[in-house]
């Protein structure tokens, strides 16, 4: 199998809090301490992009990401994201040829026992082994069309949107 090519942007999954006011800031990655704890055995290498929440990103991070997805030797990619702005980015990365795209984050940060961290790393990894070429969003135990799916702040889940006869798993 080839080896995968994970890209950390920040977001939630990397947040340390400091104080109760929820004071935070975005810390290393966290995707590396996941992998290894779950004794992973793929053939990955990890490249930190940025360390930023979502809500800060700009069109030139997301052109950076873009490029760095480009330019990679690999055509099996994970991205560590924010989850407010996953969607976004991942339209931007809409139309790469040849490569598997899957964008993951989470709710609770990785550092929280709680966290949905090493589930949605996991299923992120599984995926981008067997989809077919596209980008896709994997939270929540399922792989969603970026097109297709919304954050349900008040469920704290992702969830597939309304739309007659679309499923959740096209590219």
């Amino acid at each position: 199998m080839e080896k995968i090519c994970i890209f950390t942007t920040g977001g939630t999954i990397d947040k340390v809090y400091f104080d109760q006011m929820s004071r935070y800031e975005v810390g290393e990655p966290q995707v590396e301490v996941i992998l290894k704890e779950a004794n992973v055995t793929v053939d990955y290498e990890i490249r930190p992009l940025l360390r930023k929440d979502s809500l800060d990103l700009t069109d030139a991070d997301r052109a950076l990401i873009r490029r760095a997805v480009e330019e990679c030797a690999s055509s099996r990619i994970v991205i560590t994201h924010g989850t407010d702005t996953m969607k976004e980015t991942a339209e931007k990365l809409r139309g790469i040829p040849g490569k598997v795209i899957v964008l993951t984050g989470a709710i609770e940060p990785a550092r929280i026992k709680s966290s949905d961290a090493p589930f949605n790393v996991g299923a992120a990894v599984a995926a981008v082994q067997t989809l077919p070429p596209g980008v896709y969003i994997a939270m929540n135990g399922r792989i969603f069309d970026p097109r297709k799916v919304r954050k349900n702040r008040e469920a704290n889940r992702f969830e597939e949107l309304e739309t007659e006869g679309v499923g959740s798993r096209r590219p």
